[in-house]
């Protein structure tokens, strides 16, 4: 049988363990797809052209103002 002591170390060694791994773990919402990165191209080069309006700007221009 094992001893208290014996069980508090193994205890010890699996937090050990799970830290470790909780901090291996990446967040997969900050995974950029291959997809997400030609939408990010796309959009910078609307912007650099000047093509974009901004959402204010077109509930003005649609008379939508609240």
């Amino acid at each position: 049988m094992e001893t208290q002591s014996n069980v508090e170390r193994r205890l010890e060694k699996v937090e050990r363990a799970i830290i470790e791994i909780q901090n291996k773990i990446i967040d997969t919402d900050s995974i950029m797809t291959e997809e997400d990165f030609e939408a990010l191209i796309s959009y910078r080069k609307e912007k650099d052209s000047g093509r974009l309006v901004s959402q204010e700007e077109v509930i003005k221009e649609l008379g939508l103002n609240a």
